[in-house]
């Protein structure tokens, strides 16, 4: 066994993090499954809630594919990138119609389910069945990165496929599960982003990047666009005690998501608002109060959304569009930005 991978077992032996879909959970596939789709681009401790919740809710994979699309939204609600849930429930049907409610062990299977990728057939393939598979996420790109001096964007085609290499190249066969779950807590807990642990990291006297004190500056990572802010309008219309929320669309930013009526506006959110919301809805609407302004930051955009409450002047036959309760809001999945709206009702 390589140095590298020896170094960074025994130290997991003693380090191991102590997390939900490790133990009662530990190797069944559909909660690593879930654990790694909700990990994407989201902190561990933001996960653990959620993971519980889901499990309890959804506890096997027909449960999954039996549940609506608004309970799926619903249990997810508040964990952001929706089309990961979405994906889930797509995917939770083809695996009970195609393969009796168990997750496929064959790779090329398992790429073809919505939603999973390279990375997470990897963490699936190692950590669930046990295969030497190697996988690659931001903190493995980190270390690997570190350890070994890449100077490639390690968000660059160049920059994956050295990456890759390196991890398949240390893997021990055999150990593929604990392998990667290592390498996944060495960089949540040492090997960080920022003021990384160098003292305490196992692998300090291997470390590239550290022997030339450029620790700091792995991964390389390609320039970032500028982030463009947009400004919306949302309007609040409340008539006998209910509100008129509007579905979203099943694809696409918060997909199967339920909002208040809104639109995008260029100049004076006050002055746009009738037209940006006719627009945007079909429904005609006549300005009243202000109620606050809610800004937020998504992947690559941030908004900021003025909202007011309106007087309905007309309304379009729209089958997504719906008279709410005031008391039943909480029954309806939301974004962050139109529960916030819902929570000042």
């Amino acid at each position: 066994m390589p140095r590298f991978s020896s170094r960074l077992l025994i130290w997991y032996r003693d380090n191991e993090r102590d997390l939900p879909w490790r133990g009662l959970f530990r190797g069944d596939p559909y909660a690593v499954w879930v654990s790694e789709i909700m990990l994407q681009q989201t902190r561990v401790e933001t996960v653990i809630p959620y993971f519980e919740k889901w499990m309890k809710q959804f506890p096997n994979v027909k449960a999954l594919a039996d549940a609506s699309e608004q309970e799926v939204l619903h249990v997810w609600e508040g964990l952001g990138y929706y089309s990961r849930a979405r994906n889930l429930h797509k995917a939770a049907k083809i695996v009970v119609e195609k393969y009796n409610g168990e997750l496929p062990r064959d790779l090329g299977a398992l790429r073809q389910l919505p939603g999973i990728g390279r990375y997470t057939v990897g963490a699936i393939a190692s950590m669930a069945f046990g295969l030497d598979e190697p996988t690659l996420d931001g903190n493995l790109r980190r270390v690997f990165a570190r350890v070994f001096d890449v100077s490639q964007p390690a968000d660059s085609s160049a920059g994956e496929k050295i990456l890759w290499g390196l991890a398949a190249a240390h893997l021990p066969r055999g150990r593929a599960g604990d392998y990667n779950q290592a390498l996944m807590d060495l960089g949540a807990a040492i090997c960080l982003p920022k003021n990384p642990h160098c003292l305490a990291c196992p692998l300090t006297k291997l470390c590239k990047a550290r022997e030339l004190g450029i620790q700091e500056k792995r991964p390389v990572l390609k320039p970032k666009k500028s982030t463009p802010h947009y400004v919306y309008v949302a309007a609040v219309i409340i008539q006998r005690g209910c509100v008129l929320l509007a579905k979203r669309p099943s694809k696409g930013l918060l997909g199967g998501l339920w909002e208040f009526p809104n639109g995008r506006v260029n100049g004076d959110p006050a002055k746009e608002l009738a037209k940006a919301i006719q627009l945007a809805t079909r429904l005609k609407v006549k300005r009243k109060e202000a109620l606050g302004i809610i800004r937020h930051a998504y992947t690559h955009f941030k908004v900021a959304v003025h909202v007011f409450r309106c007087e309905l002047i007309s309304i379009s036959k729209d089958e997504n569009i719906k008279w709410v309760k005031l008391d039943e809001l909480q029954e309806y999945p939301m974004g962050r930005v139109d529960r916030q709206v819902s929570q000042k009702l």
